[in-house]
């Protein structure tokens, strides 16, 4: 056995001798697959049938053989030393995987082995299954002709690498998404929320460095795209192929209910914050300077309000897509619990993060529109490098939020329409005695001020509540058209409405006319021009719960659809006479019949049980707001909703 051992280690020294006097070359190999060959899927397997968004792994339905790709390096011989080339072996796949049956609209994640990848580093394509695909390059230049698979959703993977799934194909799955019914093709419009968070509309990441050496993305939580928001609009435009316009909603916040009280300003959610990919600034204000939205159990109320540049940004990329943009700016009420504030409606304090439509004018309504909306004009601001630049006083009224936000869009490269507010039913109704609405006046202004930003073809309005676009019933001797003067006005291209009427009145027993299937279609779609609010009204609680209705008459002039808020009809199609001591003034108002068209700048129903009852409400457990439509128990309902939506669109 000794003599064996001194026998090797002979052999050895002698082995590196020569290597050192001869520099002869020793090859490494890596490791090597012996078999290249791809396995097939399981003969026989179902393709399943999807409903929604669902999760899948799919079948292997082509593939070629693996690449062998070989890499060599050298190593070592300098000085007469020895040679080691080392040799290694990558491997890459060509193959299918087919899915389910189509069509569906979009494959989303992507797992590998049990984890979620980056979808949009793989090297794949996707067919939908549609019934005129063709057949993918890749499959007809390997194999000569290569079928289409027309109805088959499907993968195809070219050159996939294979090395950090240990050289072989991985278990693959694919979230897949396919509307279950209509709905989504007679969607031709959206609203896009929340409206608040300071990079939510940002196109591209943006990270956060919460302590030195850690980085943390703050719009980025999903894989295969590169910000919440591309991924969002990329699956909404999958989803809704008809889609065309898109409103974009921009918050700044408001602090009182009292009109003269208050300001109105852009806010943030933490005041030491360092980013990467943005910074955050609004109307000339940086994150230092900016106030903090209120806190609610250690953190953040609201979203702070989206940075300039990433409105812009958002609004370029919109465009790039083919949509047009109508941009909100939103007044969101910041008013905490305990704020200790005097309540114009007789309460101890101001109520909790209410609706900005209970902003009042408290006092005189000339003085207070005039200090609510401030002095600022269009002058006040400047747009050079698709950037906005404010000079001017440190004022935070009405008009330097709306103005603001005009600019935003005009260093956007314009946007086809632009609202100068919205659902500031208070403010709006705020009467001064002989038929004066001084906060109108100033719309009609703002309007004006608006134009001269925006330029002749952005289309301007204001977006009303839809218990406020019409009469104001005073008394019962005093009526009046509060909005006329701004709908009239030659800067409005049209009027808009934010609809939320009730078309329901279901219970458990059914509706008191004996519908009993709350989701029928057809009798939603009967009652957007019939019943609640159009032909009767319930005059207390009482009668809601035993369903006692009233008619909506007009004994005085025989026009009910004065009182009938949900005959939009009517009231676009006639003259508008306001009435004083109960008789109608000899001359209309300067509403002009039928002369703008209407636009539904908001329509919606909640996901709740019987939310076609009362689609005006919502849960919010922070806010004084927070409720359930009539008669519903508060369980998430996903169809009311599709079915409410399906009977105003198809409408």
């Amino acid at each position: 056995m000794a003599t064996l051992i001194l026998a090797a280690a002979g052999a050895l020294a002698g082995g590196l001798v020569d290597q050192s006097l001869f520099g002869s070359t020793r090859t490494i190999e890596g490791a090597r697959l012996k078999d290249l060959d791809v396995q097939a899927s399981t003969e026989g397997a179902s393709l399943p049938k999807v409903y929604g968004r669902v999760r899948l792994s799919g079948q292997v339905i082509w593939s070629s053989r693996f690449e062998e790709v070989v890499s060599e390096e050298r190593h070592g011989g300098k000085g007469g030393g020895p040679n080691v080339k080392v040799k290694s072996y990558s491997y890459f796949a060509n193959f299918a995987v087919a899915i389910c049956e189509g069509p569906i609209v979009r494959v989303g994640r992507v797992w590998a082995d049990g984890k979620e990848i980056d979808a949009s580093s793989l090297p794949m394509r996707i067919y939908l299954g549609v019934d005129d695909q063709l057949p993918d390059p890749l499959v007809s230049a390997l194999q000569g002709t290569a079928p289409a698979y027309r109805g088959t959703a499907y993968v195809v993977f070219e050159r996939l690498p294979l090395e950090e799934f240990g050289n072989r194909l991985p278990q693959l799955s694919f979230e897949v998404i396919r509307p279950v019914d209509h709905l989504e093709n007679l969607v031709q419009a959206v609203t896009i929320i929340p409206g608040a968070g300071e990079f939510v509309y940002a196109p591209h990441q943006v990270t956060s460095q919460p302590r030195p050496g850690v980085t943390e993305s703050v719009n980025t939580h999903v894989s295969g795209a590169n910000s919440d928001w591309q991924a969002s609009i990329d699956e909404l435009q999958a989803l809704c192929p008809n889609l065309k316009r898109v409103a974009l909603v921009v918050a700044w916040f408001g602090d009182d209910l009292r009109a003269g009280q208050r300001s109105i300003k852009p806010k943030v959610e933490v005041a030491d914050k360092t980013t990467s990919g943005a910074t955050w600034s609004v109307s000339g204000v940086s994150r230092e300077q900016a106030e903090l939205v209120s806190r609610l159990e250690g953190r953040p109320a609201y979203g702070g309000t989206p940075s300039d540049d990433t409105v812009i940004a958002a609004i370029k990329d919109l465009k790039v897509r083919g949509l047009e943009v109508m941009l909100i700016p939103f007044v969101l009420m910041d008013i905490a619990p305990g704020n200790g504030l005097a309540d114009p409606y007789g309460a101890n304090e101001q109520a909790p993060f209410p609706w900005r439509g209970r902003i009042v004018s408290a006092a005189d309504p000339m003085a207070v529109a005039a200090s609510f909306f401030g002095s600022i004009s269009a002058a006040n601001f400047s747009v050079s490098a698709g950037s906005v630049a404010y000079s001017g006083p440190d004022s935070w009224g009405f008009r330097r939020h709306i103005l603001h936000c005009a600019a935003l869009c005009k260093a956007a490269g314009g946007v086809e329409a632009f609202l100068i507010g919205t659902e500031m039913r208070g403010l709006s109704r705020a009467h001064a005695g002989g038929g004066l609405y001084p906060f109108v006046d100033q719309w009609v202004s703002l309007a004006s001020e608006a134009r001269q930003v925006l330029g002749p073809a952005t289309k301007l309005s204001y977006a009303a509540d839809w218990s406020e676009y019409g009469a104001h019933p005073i008394s019962d001797q005093e009526l009046r058209f509060p909005l006329d003067k701004l709908w009239a006005a030659p800067e409005i291209d049209f009027v808009g409405i934010d609809n939320y009427l009730p078309i329901a009145d279901q219970r458990d027993a059914g509706d008191p006319d004996g519908n009993r299937d709350p989701y029928d279609v057809e009798t939603l779609h009967s009652q957007i021009e019939r019943g609640e609010y159009h032909d009767w009204y319930y005059a207390t609680d009482a009668d809601r719960e035993v369903g006692h209705r009233t008619p909506i008459t007009d004994g005085a002039a025989g026009k009910p659809w004065v009182y009938r808020t949900k005959d939009i009809r009517s009231w676009w199609e006639n003259q508008h006479f306001e009435r004083v001591a109960g008789s109608e003034l000899a001359s209309p108002t300067l509403w002009v019949p039928g002369s703008k068209p209407i636009r539904f700048t908001e329509l919606g129903v909640p996901a709740i049980d019987r939310g076609a009852n009362q689609p005006n409400v919502f849960v919010d457990p922070k806010s004084s707001e927070n409720a359930v439509p009539h008669f519903s128990c508060g369980i998430r309902d996903d169809l009311i909703q599709r079915r409410a939506l399906e009977a105003h669109l198809s409408y």
